[in-house]
């Protein structure tokens, strides 16, 4: 049953993407003749080409994250130790070995809450020191932070912080006068003063929490393979005590797990990098990784937003590898807490994505990481396309009686079901999972107990997917008008958004909505259920960011252990000290 990567690696990999590539064609080939079959006999010919048009658009991140599904599904199922399949068996054994190497862990900041900061990496500087390997790690606490109470009050509390442990771990703080290139100039910043000190860095966002067994793996994997230049961790969302977040990342978690396996299966040296919560290689990070601007078609230089890619094709440029470790590791961040938050970070990453259009014709990149530039597009690029179809297609349905004949033939119902089934074969797969297994079962709270809540968030990503792509679709047209986004901080606290502020928000999301709504209930009553399952969540965009945002409705997931990640249901040591509400009312109850 198992595939050995070691005894002949490349061409082993070159044979997975061989057969990924094919399996990407032929998918999104059939996708497309069974879209042309479903509407060409009644569709004119200009409406019908723009609309295939329209959706080969859609289809590169829905193929793809559905063959990374479901590889990864058969590889967790059918496999005994699936690391042995997508990591070479250096980095597979190499739990044992002692360190010899000296990692820096570089926390990002930038206006920040500094006490929540200094909760987190107290208990991490801890958790090294208690494992007896904090001789090892330096503690770097690199701020760009430009309101002068902030900046106060992180010297401050991390002078304390130095006060307690600078006897047993380096710490140093440093608050740049000049924030240019943001987090990338920040890291940047670090290498030119403190680089050539440290073989390996640990990058962790202001919301990162890593515990000293997540941390050492990350170093030995680095220390048994000369040539890994970047090593990603896979990252899960920290128990919330916030309705969103809990519906937003218990899908999220479902289906990471296959999805990443399945990706590092063809991927292999090719691997993700999303910025934090994994190691660096320094040294030819820093010769061969600083790129802190782009050049624009029209000459413009602008600071890269969305670094972290960038340096992953950097590396591989190097010819050191980019991997992941495909397995939850005690390594945690938290989400946004509300619906707005999450837009506002979604954009952010929208705006980034798109930047990289600029760096497509980098010299000397190797092709498949010109290939992941493109897919960080699409990524984005996919969401007006969803859009542009749902307005195309709602409008003919109005106006050519004719079409509306469409929706009674097999083709369309084959369409809708399969296209839903391939937007959600992650979760779907990871869903089964814990399903088949009873031991998983168990860990989020019982069959019975997932099952609700799965339904649950089914119904809560239907209704955010057309949220998401209407105001991607907004922000590009504001882009595209010459607005800047920007990069503002994060509010990670529990909230609630009142009724004002989304009204404000969503207007355009509820107006489109009743638009479509209204046009397909008047003029074909059948289809509009279709319709509803695609832009439905426009509807209640305005209540479903209210509601989400409510202390009671998450109190009352809480309450009832619904949509509970499993650290809730059993809590590990290492997150005790942390306090998160969620594990506190898990316990007093």
């Amino acid at each position: 049953m198992k595939i050995s990567v070691n005894k002949h690696p490349i061409k082993a990999v070159s044979i997975r993407r061989a057969i990924f590539c094919l399996l990407f064609i032929l998918t999104s080939v059939f996708l497309l003749w069974l879209f042309y079959q479903t509407l060409h006999q009644h569709f004119p010919t200009p409406i019908l080409w723009s609309l295939v048009v329209l959706f080969s658009l859609t289809l590169p991140w829905m193929v793809i994250g559905f063959w990374n599904a479901v590889i990864g599904f058969l590889i967790c199922l059918l496999v005994k130790n699936p690391l042995s399949i997508v990591l070479p068996r250096n980095m597979q054994d190499c739990e044992d070995s002692p360190l010899n190497s000296s990692t820096a862990l570089l926390l990002c900041i930038r206006n920040e809450e500094s006490s929540r900061v200094v909760r987190n990496l107290q208990i991490m500087i801890e958790s090294l020191i208690n494992a007896g390997i904090e001789k090892y790690f330096y503690v770097y606490i690199l701020s760009d932070s430009t309101t002068e109470t902030i900046r106060q009050s992180e010297s401050a509390l991390f002078e304390k912080l130095n006060k307690e442990y600078g006897q047993r771990i380096n710490i140093v703080y440093r608050c740049r006068e000049n924030n240019e290139g943001y987090k990338a100039g920040n890291i940047a910043n670090f290498c030119q003063k403190y680089g050539k000190l440290h073989h390996f860095a640990i990058t962790l966002d202001a919301d990162s929490f890593m515990t000293a067994t997540a941390m050492k793996r990350l170093v030995q994997m680095m220390q048994s393979n000369p040539q890994l230049g970047i090593l990603q961790g896979l990252v899960i969302g920290l128990p919330s005590s916030s309705a969103f977040t809990r519906l937003f990342q218990y899908g999220m978690r479902l289906g990471m797990r296959s999805y990443t396996m399945g990706s590092a299966w063809w991927q292999s040296d090719f691997g993700p990098y999303w910025g934090h919560n994994a190691i660096i290689r320094l040294d030819p990070f820093m010769q061969r990784c600083q790129l802190s601007e782009i050049k624009t078609a029209s000459g413009y230089t602008k600071q890269i937003l969305s670094h972290d890619l960038v340096e992953a094709v950097l590396m591989r440029r190097a010819d050191f590898e980019v991997r992941v470790y495909p397995c939850e590791d005690s390594s945690w961040e938290e989400n946004p807490p509300t619906l707005t938050e999450y837009i506002r970070r979604d954009l952010r990453w929208c705006e980034g994505n798109l930047q990289y259009i600029h760096l497509l014709t980098l010299p000397n990149l190797k092709l498949i990481s010109r290939i992941q530039l493109v897919l960080a597009i699409f990524m984005f690029l996919g969401s007006p396309a969803w859009i542009a179809l749902m307005i195309i297609c709602t409008l003919s349905i109005a106006t050519f009686p004719s079409i509306q004949e469409t929706a009674s033939g097999v083709y369309f119902h084959t369409f809708i079901w399969l296209t839903l089934l391939m937007w959600y074969l992650p979760k779907v797969a990871g869903a089964l999972n814990v399903l088949l297994s009873t031991k998983e079962s168990h860990r989020f709270g019982g069959r019975w107990r997932f099952i609700v809540s799965l339904l649950l968030e089914t119904m809560f990503s239907l209704l955010m997917t057309p949220i998401a792509w209407l105001n991607h679709t907004i922000f590009m047209m504001n882009l595209a008008l010459g607005r800047q986004g920007g990069w503002a901080a994060q509010a990670r606290d529990d909230h609630t958004v009142n009724i004002w502020n989304a009204v404000k928000q969503f207007w355009p999301h509820t107006a489109l909505g009743i638009t479509l709504f209204l046009t397909l209930y008047l003029s074909h009553r059948d289809t509009t259920y279709f319709g509803l399952l695609f832009f439905g969540g426009l509807l209640v965009s305005i209540p479903l960011a209210v509601i989400t945002s409510q202390s009671w409705l998450g109190n009352l997931m809480m309450k009832y252990k619904l949509l509970s990640s499993p650290e809730e249901i059993t809590t590990p040591e290492e997150l005790i000290p942390l306090r998160l509400k969620a594990l506190h009312h898990h316990h007093s109850n």
